[in-house]
């Protein structure tokens, strides 16, 4: 529990209201306090910073990104324990900092966004909450795109005999040893979920959609010689991001579909799964049927082992009803389950946070996006004056490390503000043609790739228009050579404002 706790029942007016204190909004507030700058807030409707990282603290978490990378480069920490770190130790590398770099008193914790409207006449969003109301002139949401638990609509759910949650709102006071449980998905946060699972439950049921791509998962402990080094050389460290960025990089040419990038990637992730798997039949069961990259690339070095288990059943259709506490499957086996987790993913084509932000006319965020998530520079949308997204439209990465974007998009709204002053100008709000003209070009880049053409559904793309509007569908270090500079000619000017 947060110690730093703000109640202002009264209207406040502050210089920008950023929203959400996850690595997105700790590092917007960070890059202020550095330039200076004091006259901000973060709003949080949790009781503590770490967005992600504090809501997922399900058995097994830990990023799939090396840690090195993903950490601020202007913060970065030389006590990661090891190259993955677990969920925990990234939480408490953010509390810390937002701790050193003086951010707490900046934070107002139980301060949900509950409506975010501009007014023309004065030129201010106002952001109500349940502490009260906040104005100013610019608003940057950084609620991010996994923040809001995705539940299927199961029919019979609600009448489930036992426990049930998600991964990412697990509930700890549930017994789970010697516990019949259901495990509902095989992504990212299911194959760190099922082998600790296995090592509680008498019986585990695994309920997969569709077979995951999964490569290796080279992990160790740093010595304490290396982590001696990081803390005396920073440079050390510089050097060790660098060389796990480039390798990263590497991988994007997997999802453009060059032919050899792909099968290497390919016999790569196969190998691993007939290493672990020697059964033909789990096997089969365990094979993607489309384009590896299509779908995120999972790492993990335990995951095929549990499912041979003799207490583990892979069942290969999604979970169809609950009837009781009989767990039914589309292929209409059933099972007597204890536990259901839900390891469903998140609302990220359509956020919630978008229904609750209202325009220059009072059309929501949402309804501009009915067509798909769409922004200027991924990061300005047209209608929005004054407003920055932070992990918004185009900002996901398949191959790669966010916190790498999020600083380029920092970047990109520092130099808006400092714009702003230095010319005088009240009101920046992008030109429908400016944006229009970038999603075009990203909709261009993304024809060819894996995630259009590689023939599976994914949580990429937009369900209305089948737009590619979550991911960045390129390299990453060319996200920040087109988005990390703000462009002032793709803003109306103070006179047409």
């Amino acid at each position: 529990m947060a110690q730093h706790q703000h109640i202002n029942p009264v209207p406040n007016d502050t210089s920008v209201i950023i929203v959400g204190s996850g690595f997105g909004g700790l590092g917007m507030g960070m890059r202020l306090k550095q330039r200076g700058q004091d006259d901000f807030v973060i709003l949080e409707r949790a009781q503590d910073v770490g967005g992600a990282w504090r809501d997922n603290d399900y058995p097994g978490v830990a990023c799939d990104v090396p840690s090195h990378l993903y950490s601020f480069s202007f913060l970065p920490n030389p006590d990661w324990s090891r190259v993955y770190s677990p969920g925990g130790e990234i939480h408490e590398y953010l509390r810390h900092c937002a701790r050193v770099s003086g951010l707490f008193p900046h934070i107002h914790f139980g301060a949900e966004m509950l409506a975010a409207r501009w007014d023309d006449s004065s030129r201010l969003w106002t952001v109500e909450t349940p502490l009260g109301h906040w104005r100013a002139p610019y608003l940057i949401t950084a609620a991010g795109v996994l923040a809001d638990a995705h539940l299927p609509a199961v029919p019979g759910l609600e009448g489930f005999a036992g426990s049930a949650f998600h991964s990412a709102r697990w509930d700890h006071s549930v017994d789970l040893q010697g516990k019949r449980i259901g495990v509902v998905g095989s992504g990212a946060s299911a194959i760190q979920i099922v082998p600790e699972m296995a090592k509680l439950a008498s019986e585990l049921v695994v309920f997969q959609r569709s077979a995951p791509y999964i490569i290796p998962r080279l992990d160790r402990h740093y010595t304490e010689a290396e982590r001696r080094l990081f803390a005396r050389d920073p440079a050390a460290i510089d050097e060790l991001r660098s060389e796990i960025f480039w390798f990263g990089e590497y991988a994007f040419a997997q999802r453009r579909a060059i032919p050899a990038f792909l099968e290497e990637a390919r016999v790569m992730a196969l190998g691993h799964l007939k290493d672990q798997v020697p059964d033909d039949t789990l096997r089969a069961k365990l094979t993607p049927d489309y384009e590896l990259g299509c779908k995120r690339v999972l790492i993990s070095s335990n995951y095929y082992p549990t499912l041979t288990l003799d207490n583990v059943t892979l069942e290969t259709s999604a979970l169809a009803n609950v009837d009781g506490g009989r767990a039914v499957a589309a292929s209409g086996q059933a099972y007597d389950l204890d536990i259901l987790v839900f390891a469903t993913g998140f609302e990220v084509t359509q956020p919630p946070f978008a229904t609750r932000i209202f325009g220059r006319d009072g059309t929501s965020l949402a309804d501009r996006w009915k067509q798909g998530m769409r922004a200027c520079n991924s990061t300005a949308v047209s209608g929005f004056p004054n407003l920055f997204v932070i992990v918004g439209p185009n900002t996901g990465l398949g191959h790669h490390t966010m916190v790498y974007i999020i600083e380029a998009q920092i970047d990109y709204i520092l130099g808006a503000l400092d714009y702003a002053r230095e010319s005088g100008t009240s009101v920046l709000e992008v030109r429908k043609e400016a944006e229009a003209d970038y999603v075009q070009r990203l909709r261009e880049r993304s024809q060819g790739t894996v995630w259009l053409e590689g023939g599976c559904k994914s949580w990429y793309l937009d369900p209305g228009s089948g737009d590619l509007t979550v991911l960045w569908p390129d390299f990453a270090y060319a996200f920040r050579d087109e988005n990390a500079a703000f462009v002032p000619e793709a803003y109306f000017s103070p006179a047409e404002a």
